[in-house]
């Protein structure tokens, strides 16, 4: 996967995405996700990767300050022709190298996001730059469990479904191994089809807090 290919990818998927990704198992998975959640008011909340604008539609919190990026002008298009009269902030950026200060914002939300990206650890480490020192790192996604081996099919099938946008075997303990001295896991529970899917939550160590540039 690459920046280039997942655009050329996602405006494929824009105008189906929502059909599937935000119906049936994943529309309850994501309820699930935002109605345990309580954003404080006036909250600064940043949505990594918000595609269609899927999670969006489930935010009961009226008084956010939302910003909200793709790399997808396709899928962001989408998003912006559901909230034409809403205060959010859209803009098309790369998850991988975000165009913010470093602790910007109190909440940040990645939805089936770091199994897109072509780096999904540079993905977290701009995640964990941009929270603040008290915000919480949300994310919902697929990751295989940490004594899970992928069998032979699913090797086999992993750079097909990866060239077709989206990544099988990633594992989450591999991506947080390497922040596990400045972050910790508040709550990581199965979401959706047997634990493939996972709710994560993680935020900043208030010993050790430094920047992660």
């Amino acid at each position: 996967m690459n920046n280039s290919w997942n655009k050329v990818i996602y405006k494929f998927w824009s105008p189906v995405y929502d059909k599937i990704f935000n119906s049936h198992l994943f529309l309850d998975a994501r309820k699930r996700m935002f109605e345990e959640l309580d954003f404080h008011d006036h909250a600064k909340v940043l949505f990594v990767g918000v595609g269609t604008g899927a999670d969006l539609e489930l935010i009961k919190n009226l008084d956010l300050e939302i910003t909200a990026i793709d790399l997808s002008a396709d899928m962001l298009k989408k998003a912006m022709g559901k909230f034409d009269d809403a205060s959010i902030n859209f803009l098309e950026m790369d998850a991988q190298h975000m165009e913010f200060t470093n602790e910007s914002f109190d909440y940040v939300v990645g939805s089936l996001v770091l199994s897109v990206v072509p780096d999904a650890n540079e993905c977290l480490r701009e995640m964990i730059r941009v929270v603040k020192g008290e915000g919480k790192i949300i994310l919902f996604d697929k990751f295989i469990s940490k004594d899970e081996r992928l069998s032979v099919p699913k090797k086999l099938l992993r750079p097909i479904i990866q060239f077709l946008g989206t990544d099988i075997g990633l594992r989450f303990e591999d991506l947080f191994s390497g922040h596990g001295d400045i972050m910790e896991i508040e709550e990581d529970r199965p979401i959706m089809l047997n634990g493939m899917y996972r709710k994560i939550i993680i935020s900043k160590r208030l010993l050790g807090h430094q920047d992660t540039r």
